[in-house]
């Protein structure tokens, strides 16, 4: 069995698969780097499994915290992790958005699945999870209804400010003045659209265009980004767990050559 872990900044993954490269335990936990994230996240892929530790017999870790984690065989960059987990489950996948707690990436594909070029955003939280969370926070909303909300909207609120922190205290102002919640969260999802799309425009954009990460499950963030993008955007079912099926899959081929 094959184990691989992706440990992002707020959340770890851990995907099993078997010798066949078909995934018989998975397990997501919104908890990251620098908590005891990973391992809790181990055990519940292992016990969805029917496995116990010993039985895994190649450990691949990616992500944000992988050079915190000690116990894998080896640690591979996320930018590689889910280009091969994206390519194995979406062969004609040729650009990979993947938004995360903390950064968002780029990554552009070939027909065979290599990376050919990525760009990722790192210095700023505004194109990221987090910037969804404190956007939720201001309105006082869940995450998960954040999209909702921003459904209702009528004239999404231009958010200027490209800090996370001073987007922040513009939404606040905004709201002091009268506008609708609805129409702050549409433009805060608009707000994301237009990042990700400044990113994804400092690279060769190939159809078919496919999204990851958390971002990826609020319907209203990938209905902005493709409207700003001007192309579909495809996403798997299971959006957050590429990367650690793709440190699987490596698991899988580093055993097999050896």
């Amino acid at each position: 069995m094959y184990l691989g872990v992706d440990i992002g900044s707020s959340s770890s993954k851990a995907v099993i698969l078997n010798q066949d490269a078909k995934k018989i335990g998975e397990a997501i936990l919104n908890i990251g780097t620098g908590s005891n994230g990973p391992q809790e996240v181990i055990g519940q892929a292992l016990f969805q499994a029917g496995l116990q530790r010993e039985a895994i017999r190649r450990t691949v870790v990616t992500g944000y915290g992988r050079m915190t984690f000690t116990s894998a065989d080896r640690q591979i960059t996320e930018i590689s992790c889910h280009a091969k987990g994206v390519h194995f489950v979406m062969p004609n996948a040729r650009t990979v958005i993947d938004i995360g707690g903390q950064d968002a990436k780029v990554i552009c594909l070939d027909q065979s699945g290599n990376v050919g070029n990525f760009i990722m955003n790192e210095k700023c939280a505004a194109g990221t999870g987090r910037f969804l969370e404190v956007m939720a926070r201001v309105l006082n909303c869940k995450l998960e209804d954040l999209s909702g909300l921003a459904d209702r909207g009528d004239n999404g609120v231009t958010i200027s400010s490209t800090c996370t922190v001073f987007a922040e205290s513009e939404v606040i102002s905004q709201l002091s003045m009268g506008q609708r919640i609805e129409d702050v969260a549409l433009g805060a999802h608009c707000s994301i659209a237009q990042r990700i799309v400044g990113l994804c425009n400092r690279v060769n954009i190939v159809p078919e265009v496919v999204i990851t990460g958390g971002v990826a499950l609020n319907r209203n963030a990938v209905h902005c980004i493709s409207e700003e993008l001007k192309l579909p955007i495809s996403r798997p079912d299971d959006p957050q767990g590429m990367g650690a099926l793709g440190a699987a899959l490596y698991a899988l081929e580093f055993d097999k050559e050896r």
